[in-house]
């Protein structure tokens, strides 16, 4: 399976997301939100990854304070050339504008060995764990680095969530998928 086989599937994937309209992205944002703190793994987690999400992506900011409030350290990404570093961050309103416009922590990195469990953006997900980004590897390169025992946590819209998503050897996988409708839980391997 090559990377020009995810194009059609990563354009039709984007344009679903892209119809939503911005109400129906914060009321699916909250349900969001409401099933990853009602997860077991998000009972009580000391380091937990989060992302600032883009206009059209999963806002999982109303994360942070519920997390901090049971004891977790929340880190957020920084894109250093190909990798991304996680920096501790408890104030979004610190974020500033980074890599393609995401916002983005300054500050010391942290190693991505100590996180917990890592919520992760991607254009398309599938039930089984399949996780498609927006092509650059960020996050691939970054799940690699994560210990073994890090429960990876894709959170996606409904309509990101599709059948199969062709892998590739680098493609990293997500032990959970959350949508506002469900929770796909995949088999660890």
């Amino acid at each position: 399976m090559d990377a020009t086989s995810k194009a059609p599937l990563r354009a039709a994937t984007l344009a679903a997301r892209r119809a939503l309209s911005d109400a129906q992205r914060r009321e699916a944002s909250g349900r969001i939100v409401e099933r990853l703190l009602r997860l077991p793994e998000l009972r009580r987690p000391s380091t937990v990854l989060l992302y600032a999400a883009l206009r059209e992506e999963v806002d999982v900011a109303d994360l942070v304070a519920p997390l901090h409030e049971r004891g977790a350290r929340t880190l957020f990404p920084r894109v250093r050339g190909d990798r991304l570093d996680l920096v501790a961050t408890t104030d979004l309103r610190t974020l500033q504008l980074g890599h393609r416009g995401v916002r983005e922590p300054a500050g010391r990195a942290v190693d991505p060995g100590v996180v917990d469990v890592a919520v992760v953006p991607g254009v398309a997900f599938d039930p089984r764990g399949g996780r498609l980004g927006a092509g650059g590897g960020h996050y691939d390169r970054l799940l690699v680095e994560l210990a073994a025992a890090t429960t990876r946590i894709g959170a996606a819209f409904d309509c990101q969530l599709v059948p199969h998503i062709p892998r590739e050897a680098h493609d990293q996988p997500v032990h959970l998928v959350v949508t506002e409708r469900s929770v796909h839980r995949a088999t660890r391997s």
